[in-house]
């Protein structure tokens, strides 16, 4: 049974990762900014990585990649890391997180429709009914919940007019995400998944180098480096994000379904309420505890 479903079961502990991330990076953006904490999460990522694949490859660098692996893994960093998270940021800051979010609930049949264009992949119609019921417990909880972030700290409220701009954003978060995804299991096709994550971070590390030297940011980034209490939350971060998140969700695509592990990987939102309320002593409504029940209930599905 578990041997049966390794690519199901990597997708939820990647989505347990991305918890453990979001939390770290939402409390160390509120001192150092989510420019900084993007192109520096990466960089510490890339460095976890290196030494996890020394020990456990015998290689510092994947420098036994393939050439076809190099052109769609860095291809894939650059849409998913690069691209998305810009969208994603920026349109946090136009239409608001709740409404951000959950136009990102769209990414996994975005990613099965993508990957049935690309790798030919194609899902049952019980997939696909997991999968529309994971994403309305998703949505319910998303619309229910206030997400909160120095980045995104003028939140707009919840309403049915939004600018078209900020919708696009939006979307092109969620297309990134997707495609990212898509090409990630085309680029470490018969390579490992830690080797094929150190390509993704290092494109995504060049990409973003890149946005910081156009928006001549450096000097403000090296002074982030002496804040000691954010770089701690950001290494934790970075542990479980660059390194064993975007691994685990590489081990995910390359067992199960795209459609299926996309699914599993959104529920961040679900596994974020009960550290919220321990730690944050945040309250649950009914409408949240409906919308997990709801998710959970997908979840199985998809299991099945």
């Amino acid at each position: 049974m578990i041997r049966s479903h390794i690519g199901e079961f990597a997708a939820i502990l990647t989505a347990l990762f991305w918890t453990v991330t979001a939390l770290s990076f939402e409390a160390a953006s509120k001192r150092i900014g989510s420019l900084a904490v993007n192109l520096l999460r990466l960089i510490v990522g890339f460095v976890f990585l290196s030494v996890f694949t020394w020990f456990y490859r015998g290689f510092l660098f994947p420098a036994d990649a393939t050439g076809d692996n190099w052109l769609w893994l860095m291809l894939s960093g650059l849409i998913g890391f690069v691209f998305g998270d810009l969208c994603l940021f920026q349109a946090f800051v136009v239409i608001g997180a709740r409404i951000s979010m959950l136009i990102m609930a769209l990414a996994p049949p975005m990613t099965a429709l993508i990957s049935w264009i690309i790798l030919g992949e194609t899902m049952t119609l019980w997939n696909f009914g997991g999968m529309a019921v994971t994403m309305t417990g998703i949505a319910v909880v998303v619309l229910t919940r206030d997400v909160r972030g120095e980045e995104i700290r003028n939140i707009v409220p919840l309403r049915f007019n939004f600018p078209v701009w900020g919708l696009l954003l939006a979307f092109g978060g969620a297309f990134g995400q997707s495609l990212g995804l898509v090409l990630s299991k085309l680029g470490m096709a018969g390579y490992d998944p830690f080797a094929s994550s150190q390509i993704r971070v290092l494109a995504g590390i060049f990409g973003f180098s890149v946005i910081v030297t156009l928006t001549k940011q450096w000097r403000d980034l090296g002074a982030s480096l002496k804040l000691r209490r954010p770089m701690l939350q950001l290494s934790l971060g970075a542990f479980f994000g660059p390194f064993l998140g975007v691994s685990f969700s590489l081990l995910a695509v390359q067992y199960a379904n795209m459609g299926v592990a996309a699914t599993l990987m959104a529920i961040v939102p679900i596994l974020i309420i009960p550290p919220s309320v321990l730690i944050s002593k945040e309250r649950v409504t009914a409408k949240e505890i409906i919308g997990a029940i709801v998710a959970v209930t997908g979840i199985a599905m998809l299991f099945m």
